[in-house]
């Protein structure tokens, strides 16, 4: 059984909106909801743990119903990571591969979500990446320090697969804060090597209003990626 854990337990503060950008509409129903099916349509994803704010839960239980493969909800914690391992504690006893995914990126191909899980029972872990087009520059004081070469950057996208003996290690050993953002550095961190899978140019993660207006566009699209 694989599992994948939805982290969308955010206030969406720099979205600067009263409501989190994962419940805003788009192309007429929340982003939380596109994000949902895709992972769902997933033949490789068995069931899906949804990770919302506490105040969140009660709000989103009537809706639960409508996603065959929601399992749970459960209540997120003070960062992403608390809320990747509250999530990871309500995953099935049998689960082998679990990904992670950020509720906020609605736009997952599920061919970036079969190729990840396979490299991840492959591999043990694997990182779904974006190529880096801009030249990326490092600062010392008020200088530019030096050009990095971009070929050999990456950014990384979700989801991101794990055996689940894997990330539990990694999550055992680590110790919690808000700077960690995603969980292939836990698993750095432990000594397991990451492979990597490259990923779409669609899969975009919503943090500010433009990223709305991108997400629309691309879905209207007849060549976007299902």
């Amino acid at each position: 059984m694989n599992t994948a854990i939805i982290v969308a337990a955010g206030s969406g503060e720099r979205f600067r909106s009263e409501i989190p950008k994962q419940f805003l509409e788009l192309n007429g129903k929340s982003v939380i909801a596109h994000t949902i099916e895709r992972i769902g349509a997933a033949p490789s994803v068995d069931s899906i743990i949804l990770v919302l704010s506490e105040d969140r839960i009660s709000g989103f239980e009537d809706q639960k119903a409508a996603f065959s493969k929601l399992a749970a909800i459960v209540a997120g914690g003070r960062s992403r990571a608390e809320s990747v391992l509250h999530g990871l504690n309500a995953v099935p006893a049998d689960c082998e591969i679990v990904a992670v995914h950020d509720g906020a990126r609605p736009l997952v191909s599920v061919d970036e979500i079969e190729r990840i899980i396979e490299k991840a029972r492959e591999t043990g872990a694997a990182c779904l990446v974006g190529a880096v087009t801009d030249t990326i520059k490092s600062i010392r004081g008020d200088e530019i320090a030096a050009t990095l070469d971009r070929n050999k950057l990456r950014r990384a996208l979700t989801p991101q697969a794990f055996k689940t003996d894997v990330l539990k290690r990694a999550f055992e050993v680590a110790e919690l804060n808000e700077t960690i953002t995603d969980d292939s550095y836990l698993v750095e961190k432990l000594g397991h090597p990451v492979a990597f899978v490259e990923g779409n140019a669609s899969n975009i993660k919503i943090t500010d209003r433009r990223d709305m207006l991108l997400a629309e566009a691309l879905m209207r699209r007849s060549d976007f990626p299902e």
